[in-house]
């Protein structure tokens, strides 16, 4: 149940703060792709401002969230609306409630909040407090200073059995002087026998409020990653990718061929380019409109584009050639905004998946890497804007960001590395397959070896992706 009824009057807009976009999207889409990408949820319901249902109703449809049952108009406080939606649901389910300007929530806590609820009726999530908590009288003076150690800062998803919260809310309708700001403190106040249950939540968990905390939830959106999609079997690759028409530039070698030697295996058609076999240079635009006209002439259609190509310039920005900069800006920019030009027309037409390749270093730019790290970075931003560009055409933009990976390249800008200290170039491609076949968009997604050695065995460089 997303509960997206607040107006945004705190920070200052026009519209409801669940609409203003982050990152590519409004906040409550980022939130419902969260719920409705999760195993667990079967079902969701949301709760919507008044006059404001007909943009939720273009972003389900726009988006194709299945999962969504009901839009529904909230009441005028957070207890309204929580009754309004309690007569929507079966008593027998379990129902988690979330506060729809919360897009960070992560696949973790709602796990946690339904495995709990086989052991509670009624789970809070909570962080510890890092300030010290003061209450205060009317007069602004210090009344009392609680310790520390036993206070939490309350989040949302809450977590109830259906029943127990229409009993908690049967009860508190008996209440004249009834008030509450949270679901939770209804079952404390008229259920008092009945344990509430508190997991740790997240600091990222943050709830959108004050004008400050949009910048700050597009800083956390831009520098966090995604976790890749869930892996497949043999089977449910074959299924998804039989057929299916895939182009990679860069696929003579490291992560790309990988990609074309998977997506082949499991019964796609690959068109692969690359400098080194047929010629194309993915910074001159005539060679990859050349490369699209040709997969088109072939195969008829596109529904997957990989630009793994790259190159790593390492040294002094003062020392580098007129010739590196432009080498170095036209490969690991500029070719990705002309195969994102050169391939809209084909994958709007299969809505189909566009995948980048950024680094690590796109999160702070490093001594002797100025080039690479800011034209990751800029990749990053390229990513996000093309999902939303082409959110209306259904075209999927997604970008992954590796680990050191052994790749070829890598090798040759760093000779041969202890063995387990950097990533497979077989499970990058893995990986980026899930991310291809996935629904989301606008993800930069986040690859780390499960077991990697000590910091000091392993060399401090950016991941190399090409």
């Amino acid at each position: 149940m997303l509960l997206a009824g607040g107006l945004g009057s705190r920070v200052g807009l026009q519209m409801p703060k669940q609409l203003v976009k982050i990152a590519g999207r409004t906040v409550l889409e980022h939130t419902l792709a969260a719920f409705s990408a999760h195993p667990d949820v079967d079902e969701i319901i949301i709760m919507m401002a008044q006059g404001h249902l007909d943009a939720v109703r273009a972003i389900v449809r726009s988006g194709g969230y299945q999962k969504v049952s009901q839009i529904l108009e909230g009441g005028e406080t957070r207890n309204q609306t929580t009754l309004l939606a309690l007569d929507a649901l079966d008593p027998e389910c379990k129902v988690l409630l979330h506060d729809a300007v919360r897009p960070l929530v992560s696949a973790r806590i709602i796990s946690d909040c339904f495995a709990a609820l086989d052991e509670y009726d009624a789970v809070d999530v909570a962080i510890p407090s890092a300030d010290t908590i003061i209450e205060v009288t009317p007069q602004d003076t210090i009344k009392k200073i609680p310790p520390r150690s036993q206070l939490r800062r309350g989040q949302t998803p809450q977590a109830f059995r259906v029943s127990v919260l229409q009993q908690a809310y049967a009860h508190a309708g008996n209440d004249k002087g009834f008030v509450a700001t949270d679901d939770c403190t209804v079952v404390l106040n008229y259920l008092p026998g009945v344990p509430i249950g508190v997991l740790p939540g997240d600091e990222r968990n943050m709830k959108i409020t004050e004008p400050i905390d949009i910048y700050l939830a597009e800083k956390l959106f831009q520098l966090m990653g995604s976790e890749a999609p869930a892996g497949r079997d043999e089977t449910d690759y074959r299924r998804a990718l039989h057929g299916k028409v895939m182009v990679v530039f860069g696929g003579s070698y490291g992560i790309g061929s990988d990609i074309a030697r998977l997506a082949m295996e499991f019964g796609a058609h690959v068109s692969v380019f690359s400098r080194s076999a047929t010629n194309t240079h993915v910074e001159r635009r005539a060679d990859v409109v050349a490369a699209a006209t040709e997969a088109l002439a072939e195969h008829g259609r596109i529904d997957f584009v990989v630009n793994a190509a790259g190159v790593l310039p390492r040294g002094p920005l003062l020392d580098a050639t007129e010739e590196e900069v432009y080498s170095a800006t036209e490969v690991n920019y500029l070719a990705p905004v002309f195969i994102a030009q050169a391939f809209h027309a084909p994958l709007r037409e299969s809505r189909g998946s566009l995948l980048l390749f950024t680094s690590s270093s796109y999160t702070r730019g490093r001594a002797s890497y100025s080039l690479y790290s800011s034209a990751k970075a800029a990749i990053v931003n390229l990513t996000q804007a093309l999902a939303d560009e082409w959110a209306g055409d259904r075209i999927r933009v997604n970008c992954i960001n590796p680990e050191r990976t052994a790749t070829p390249m890598r090798t040759k800008a760093f000779g041969e590395e202890p063995a387990g200290s950097l990533l497979e170039s077989e499970a990058v491609a893995r990986a980026s397959i899930d991310t291809l076949l996935g629904r989301g968009t606008g993800h930069v997604v986040d690859l780390r070896l499960t077991d990697p050695l000590s910091a000091a065995e392993v060399t401090e460089e950016p991941g190399v992706t090409a």
